[in-house]
């Protein structure tokens, strides 16, 4: 509970809210990454999953892969992510699911390779943010079709108020959110508790 205050505050300082329900945190989060305070947010996640049997992370590039490895620090365990686009280095032997960004705005195939992700597999899936829950769709798609188990996700920023995390709970799965935004305007930003 102290590091979800910490990163509460830290929203209310250094975030900027942009038209379209963009919150920016650039700053600390996914363009200039603040090390130590990822590596907290690693190490809350670790804890929240320390009782399930994880050994694999999924997250998606690019925003993700940090909280992932932090994540994945404390949990000793690997991570994998997604590309949002098959490179000439992948074969074809990989799961793909579409997704479509809500802050880009473009649809994209996420891939992963079959060499990294399979049957054998109890994963979480880490990312930065969760709006109306495209990526988290795509991956759990992605983590389906490998025949890995989905032990829950784990988001650093839901925004509460775009229903994707509400979506998924329903559909029974695990979402931990270290912070959960229940209503954002350009002038306030408010946390469901």
């Amino acid at each position: 509970m102290v590091f979800i205050k910490a990163l509460e505050e830290k929203i209310l300082k250094e975030g900027k809210v942009l038209p379209g329900n963009v919150l920016k945190v650039d700053g600390f989060l996914n363009h200039r990454i603040d090390v130590g305070f990822i590596m907290e947010m690693g190490k809350e996640i670790s804890e929240i999953y320390k009782n399930e049997p994880v050994n694999k992370i999924l997250t998606i590039e690019s925003s993700g892969i940090a909280i992932a490895f932090a994540a994945a620090t404390y949990m000793n365990v690997p991570v994998v992510f997604a590309k949002k686009n098959k490179s000439s280095n992948i074969s074809d032997n990989l799961y793909s699911s579409p997704v479509t960004s809500f802050t880009h705005k473009n649809t994209y195939d996420a891939v992963v390779s079959k060499d990294f992700l399979g049957k054998d597999d109890r994963v979480i899936i880490v990312d930065d943010f969760l709006a109306r829950g495209n990526a988290l769709n795509g991956l759990i798609d992605i983590v389906n079709q490998a025949g890995a188990e989905l032990l829950g996700c784990a988001i650093a920023i839901e925004k509460g108020f775009q229903n994707g995390g509400d979506a998924l709970r329903e559909q029974g799965v695990r979402v931990e959110s270290l912070a959960l935004i229940e209503s954002m305007t350009e002038d306030s930003l408010t946390f469901r508790r």
